[in-house]
C-alpha cells in the first residue's frame, strides 16, 4: 500500500524489529482479520500521537492480510487532498473495469449511495480489509461516509474489516470529535498506541547496532523521544553520516550500509559510532529534522508556535537556572495561546517523552538535537525577538536573574536600562558560584546595550579584569585601556587604573604599569586617598622589575621624608616591609609599626594593600596566626571581578604561612606553568616536594622552566633559591651553589639583604663547605648571622647559628649548634622544621666530639619530630646521621598522636574541638575531600573508629 504522494517522511525500507508497544495493536488487527475471514465484519480503530507508529502497524497488518488471501483496499488521507469531495473514499475503492464511478456533480447523498454500491460490488469475492490511514485528515464527505459504513459494517453483503488510524494527540487548538464519537462502543475495537519506553527504544537501537556503546544508545533513545518515527529517522541519518565520513571506506560502493552486521558489528572489527550531534546541521540526509517538522505540521500552527517558543526558551535555559515561576503562563504569553491548553500540552508532551523535567523541574526537550530540530527554519531575527520578549516577560514574572540574563545572551540589544542591570547582576551571581566563564559572557553581552560612560567604564573594568585573570588575557588589556579613556567617578578611574597596571605587570610590563598609575595619579588632584592607593599599587607592581622597583621606592622614601602627610597607612606599611627586607629594622619594631597602622582608619581602596602588606610582615615575624587572620580579611575584601595586585600577594602569603608551618598538604595542588616564568607558588611547592621526599616531582618542577626567558622579578629569585635547595638535596652541590649565589646577587641588587625572605647565604655556605672552601663558607655564615640578629626572630637566628656552627666546627661549632637548639626549642611551633635541622646538626657535632650517647638522643628526637612534621627528607638525614654514629635505625612513630603529620594534627585538633569537615575546609582553605583524607589517615594512626574518640586519643588517654 505505498503511496507516492504521502507527506510523512519515511525511512528506507528494511527489516526492523517491532517495538513491544505495537504488539497489542497488531494482535487486535490480526483478530479482526480472522473474524473477517470467518464471515464477520468489524471496525478496528488505532489511535496515537504523531510518530507512535500507527501507519507502520496498519501497513504490516495489510501485508499479513494479503498473504492470507484477504483483499486489501487502502487509502492514506492528507491535508492537501481534502478539497475534492469523497477523494479519500474514491482512492480507497478505486474504479474497477466493470463499474462506473459516482458522478462528482451529484449531491453528497447521491454520491454516497453510488460509493456504497461500489463497495457492495466487491461481494462474492474474498473478505475485504479497508485500511484508512490518518482518517482525521479525510475530506468531510469521505469522513462521514466512513463513519456511516462503520455503523453498518457487520451487516454488509461482504465481510469487511474497516481498520482506521486516527491522530489522538493533545494540541493547543482543541481537536474535533474523534472517528468513533457517534458510534456505539460495541461496534469498535479501539487501541491507543503508547510511546516507546526507554527500554523498548534501546532494544530497537540494539537490534541494529548490538555492539554500540551504552552512552551512544542512551543518547539515541533520548533524541528519539519515545517516537519510533523520530528514532528510526535518527538512526538512518547517523548511518548515512557515518558512511559519508568514511566510516566504511573499506567497503565497496555497493557494499553493506554503515553499522551493518557485516561491517561495523563484525566480530573484532572497529565500531565507528559517530557522536549523536546536538544540531540538525550535522545530520545527513536530514530525515530526523524532516520528521520533527512533519510532527509540527501535523500538530497545527498553534501547537507549532508554542513548541518553537519552548525550544527558544530551552535554548537559553542551560546552567541550572529556572526559566520562570510559571512556564505555562510564560509560554502562553509569548505564543499568544490559552494558558490552560499550554499547561495541558506540556503535561501531554512530557508523558509522550518529547519533553523531560529539567534539573529545575521545568519541562525541556528530551535532547538538544530535538530542540534544535524544532527551531530549524525559524529565522534568526524571529528567534532573537522571542528571546528578548522572554527576557522581559520573565523579569516581570520574577524569574531568576541568571535565567533572564541567559535569554538576553541570545537576543539582540534590548534597549533601556533594565537589560544591562540584569546582565551585571547575573555576572555577580555567576562569580559567587565560581562560574567565571558565564560572568564573562554576561558582561560582554552588556556592552551591546546603550550605556552611559560611567556604566560602560565599570563594565569594561570588570570584564577586562576577568579576561586577564582567565584564558583570554590578551583581550582584557585593550578593554581596561578603553575603560581609562571614559569619564567616570575618580574611584572608578582608580579601579580601572589598578586593574590595568596589574594586567600589564603580569605580562612583564612593570614600567608601563607604573607609568599608567602615575598618569592617573596626576589627574586626581584633591583626592589624596585615591592618590595613596595609586602610589601603593605602583610600589607593589614595581616588584616585578628590579630597576623600576628602585626608582619607585626612592620616590616613596623621598616623599615620606619631605611630606609625610602625603603618605597614607598602606604606603607606610610598604616602607616597613622594605625596611624589613633591607635589614633596617627588627621584627618587633616592624610588627609594632604595622599594628599601629592597622589601627588607623583606611580608605576602602587602600585597605587591601595595608592588610596584605601587614600579613607578609607578620608571616616573616613568625606571627603566623595573626598573618592568617590578615590574609582572610584581605581576601574577604577582594572583588573577583576587579583585577588587583594584592590578590596574588595574599595568596602568596597564605602559601608561605603553610610552608612555615610545615603544612605541605595545604599548598595548591594545581601548579599551572605561567607564560612569563615561575611564580612564588611554584617556589614554595618545590620546597615542599623536597621536604616530603617527592624527588622525581621536585626534579620535574625544577626543570620545567627556562629561567633565561623569565622576567626579572622577585618571584624568579624565590624560585632560584628553591631550585638550589632541590639541587643540593639531589647531590648537585655545584649547581645548587650557582643558584644560591645568583639568587643573592639579584636580591642584593633589589636591596633585599635580610635572610627573612631567601636565606641564600646560609645555603651557599653549606655548599662552599661541601666543595672544600671553608673560608668563603665562614664569611657567608657570619654575614648571615649578623643580618639575622637584626631581624631577630628565632627562625632566622636559629638557622644562621646552626649553619655557622657547622662551618666553624670544633667546640665553638658545637656551642653554636646548642645555642640554636635552645633558641628554637623555646620558639613558636612554626619553627619546628628549623629545630629538627638544628638537632641534626647538633647530633652530628656531638658524634664528631665523641659524645655518641647525647648524639643519639638528639638525632632520635630529630627523627621523631621530622616524622610528625611529615618531613621525609629530614627524617632520612637524621637516620643517616644515626647510622654514621653507630646507632641502629630510628624507629619512628607509626601509630599514636606522635605519628601525625603537622597537617593531620591540626585538622584532628579542629575536629576534636567540634568543627565539621566543611568548617575545617573553610578555615584552612582546603577541599573537603582533603580534610576527609587526612582524617581517615588520622583514625588509622590513632587506632580509632569514631570522631568522638579524637580528643582522648590526641591527649594520650
Amino acid at each position: 500500500m505505498p503511496d507516492p504522494q504521502r507527506e510523512q517522511p519515511k525511512s528506507p525500507r528494511r527489516q526492523r524489529a517491532r517495538p513491544g508497544e505495537h504488539r497489542p495493536a497488531a494482535a487486535l488487527l490480526e483478530a479482526g482479520i480472522a473474524r473477517a475471514r470467518s464471515g464477520t465484519g468489524g471496525l478496528v480503530l488505532l489511535r496515537g500521537a504523531t510518530g507512535t507508529g500507527r501507519t507502520s502497524v496498519l501497513e504490516a497488518a495489510a501485508e499479513d492480510a494479503a498473504n492470507q488471501g484477504v483483499r486489501v483496499l487502502s487509502s492514506r488521507c492528507a491535508p492537501g487532498r481534502s478539497a475534492e469531495p469523497f477523494a479519500a473514499v474514491r482512492r480507497l475503492l478505486g474504479v474497477s473495469a466493470d463499474l462506473e464511478g459516482p458522478d462528482p456533480a451529484g449531491d453528497e447523498r447521491e454520491q454516497a449511495t453510488l460509493l456504497r454500491r461500489a463497495l457492495h460490488a466487491y461481494g462474492g469475492e474474498s473478505p475485504l480489509l479497508l485500511a484508512v490511514d490518518d482518517v482525521h485528515l479525510a475530506d468531510g464527505p469521505s469522513y462521514r461516509w466512513l463513519v456511516e459504513t462503520a455503523r453498518h459494517v457487520d451487516r454488509l453483503p461482504v465481510p469487511v474489516l474497516l481498520a482506521v488510524t486516527e491522530r489522538s494527540q493533545y494540541d493547543i487548538d482543541p481537536p474535533a470529535p474523534g472517528f468513533a464519537h457517534t458510534l456505539s462502543p460495541a461496534l469498535v475495537d479501539t487501541h491507543t498506541l503508547a510511546p516507546l519506553t526507554a527500554r523498548s527504544a534501546a532494544c530497537l537501537v540494539r537490534a541494529e547496532h548490538p555492539r554500540a556503546p551504552a552512552a551512544w544508545v542512551e543518547n539515541c533513545v533520548r533524541a528519539g523521544a519515545g517516537s519510533p518515527l523520530l528514532l528510526r529517522a535518527l538512526l538512518d541519518d547517523l548511518s548515512a553520516s557515518a558512511y559519508t565520513a568514511g566510516a566504511s571506506d573499506a567497503c565497496p560502493a555497493d557494499g553493506p550500509a554503515p553499522f551493518s552486521r557485516t561491517t561495523a558489528d563484525a566480530p573484532g572489527a572497529p565500531v565507528p559510532y559517530p557522536a549523536v550531534p546536538e544540531t540538525s546541521a550535522a545530520l545527513y540526509p536530514g530525515s530526523y529534522p524532516a520528521a520533527v517538522q512533519w510532527w509540527l505540521d501535523s500538530a497545527g500552527p498553534g501547537t507549532a508556535e508554542v513548541a518553537r517558543v519552548l525550544a527558544a526558551l530551552d535554548e537559553g535555559g542551560e546552567g541550572g537556572e529556572t526559566t520562570a515561576a510559571e512556564p505555562a503562563g510564560l509560554l502562553a504569553q509569548l505564543a499568544g495561546a490559552d494558558p490552560a491548553r499550554v499547561a495541558g500540552w506540556l503535561t501531554a508532551m512530557t508523558g509522550l517523552g518529547l519533553l523531560r523535567p529539567g534539573p529545575d523541574g521545568r519541562p525541556r526537550y528530551a535532547h538538544p538535537l530535538l530542540r534544535d530540530a524544532v527551531l530549524a527554519g525559524v529565522p534568526d531575527a524571529r528567534r532573537r525577538a522571542v528571546h528578548r520578549a522572554a527576557a522581559e516577560a520573565m523579569l516581570h514574572r520574577g524569574a531568576a536573574t541568571g535565567a533572564v540574563a541567559r535569554q538576553l545572551l541570545l537576543s539582540g540589544p534590548a534597549g533601556g536600562t533594565w537589560a544591562p542591570a540584569v546582565l551585571r547582576d547575573a555576572a555577580s551571581l555567576a562569580l559567587r558560584d565560581d562560574r567565571s566563564d558565564d560572568a564573562v559572557a554576561f558582561l560582554r553581552r552588556a556592552l551591546d546595550e546603550p550605556l552611559p560612560d560611567d556604566h560602560r567604564q565599570r563594565v569594561l573594568t570588570e570584564l577586562g579584569s576577568l579576561e586577564c585573570a582567565g584564558r583570554e588575557s590578551s583581550a582584557g588589556i585593550p578593554r581596561l585601556t578603553e575603560a581609562l579613556t571614559l569619564h567616570g567617578t575618580p574611584q572608578d578611574r582608580v579601579r580601572a587604573a589598578v586593574a590595568l597596571g596589574t594586567a600589564l605587570a603580569g605580562h612583564g610590563r612593570a614600567r608601563a604599569a607604573v607609568e599608567v598609575l602615575r598618569t592617573v595619579d596626576g589627574q586626581l588632584t584633591g583626592h589624596p586617598d585615591l592618590g595613596a592607593a595609586l602610589q601603593t599599587a605602583s610600589a607593589l607592581l614595581s616588584d616585578q622589575d628590579q630597576t623600576v622597583r628602585q626608582d619607585v621606592y626612592r620616590r616613596l622614601c623621598d616623599t615620606a621624608e619631605r611630606s609625610p602627610e602625603l603618605v597614607g597607612p598602606a604606603t607606610r606599611a610598604l616602607l616597613v616591609r622594605y625596611a624589613a627586607t633591607a635589614a633596617l629594622t627588627s621584627a618587633d619594631d616592624a610588627m609594632r609599626q604595622v599594628r599601629a597602622l592597622l589601627a588607623e582608619p583606611a580608605h576602602p581602596l587602600t585597605e587591601p594593600f595595608l592588610l596584605g602588606t601587614a600579613a607578609a610582615v607578620a608571616q616573616w615575624a613568625d606571627e603566623l596566626d595573626e598573618a592568617d587572620r590578615l590574609v582572610d580579611r584581605g581576601l574577604a575584601g577582594q572583588r573577583p571581578d576587579l583585577l588587583h595586585p594584592m590578590h596574588a600577594a595574599l595568596l602568596n602569603t597564605r602559601a608561605d604561612i603553610a610552608a612555615a608551618r610545615g603544612e605541605y598538604a595545604l599548598l595548591p595542588a594545581e601548579r599551572p606553568t605561567p607564560a612569563n616564568g615561575p611564580s612564588n607558588i611554584h617556589a614554595t611547592t618545590l620546597l615542599a616536594l623536597v621536604e616530603t621526599g617527592r624527588t622525581a616531582e621536585a626534579r620535574r618542577l625544577a626543570d620545567g622552566f627556562d629561567l633565561r626567558e623569565a622576567p626579572d622579578n622577585w618571584e624568579l629569585n624565590r624560585f632560584l633559591y628553591a631550585r638550589g635547595v632541590q639541587r643540593a638535596a639531589a647531590g648537585d652541590t655545584a649547581g645548587a651553589l650557582h643558584d644560591f649565589l645568583e639568587c643573592g646577587r639579584r636580591q642584593t641588587a633589589r636591596d633585599v639583604v635580610s635572610p627573612v625572605v631567601t636565606p641564600w647565604r646560609s645555603a651557599a655556605a653549606e655548599c662552599r663547605l661541601a666543595l672544600g672552601s671553608p673560608q668563603e663558607a665562614l664569611a657567608l655564615a657570619e654575614e648571615e648571622l649578623r643580618l639575622a640578629r637584626t631581624w631577630g626572630t628565632p627562625r632566622v637566628v636559629g638557622r644562621a647559628l646552626r649553619v655557622l656552627g657547622t662551618v666553624t666546627g670544633g667546640r665553638r661549632g658545637l656551642d653554636l649548634a646548642e645555642e640554636a637548639v635552645r633558641l628554637l626549642a623555646h620558639a613558636p611551633a612554626a619553627t619546628e622544621r628549623e629545630l629538627v635541622t638544628a638537632l641534626i646538626a647538633q647530633g652530628r657535632q656531638l658524634t664528631a666530639a665523641g659524645d655518641r650517647a647525647r648524639a643519639r638522643d638528639c638525632l632520635r628526637t630529630a627523627a621523631e619530630r621530622a616524622e610528625r612534621l611529615g618531613a621525609l627528607r629530614l627524617r632520612t638525614l637524621a637516620e643517616e646521621a644515626l647510622r654514621e654514629g653507630g646507632a641502629r635505625r630510628a624507629a619512628g612513630a607509626r601509630t599514636g598522636s606522635g605519628a601525625l603529620t603537622g597537617s593531620e594534627l591540626r585538622i584532628a585538633q579542629l575536629a576534636a574541638g567540634g568543627r565539621t569537615n566543611a568548617e575545617i575546609a573553610g578555615l584552612l582553605h582546603l577541599a573537603r575531600r582533603t580534610v576527609e583524607t587526612h582524617l581517615t589517615s588520622t583514625y588509622k594512626k590513632l587506632g580509632i573508629r569514631r570522631r568522638g574518640e579524637l580528643g582522648r586519643a590526641l591527649n594520650g588517654n
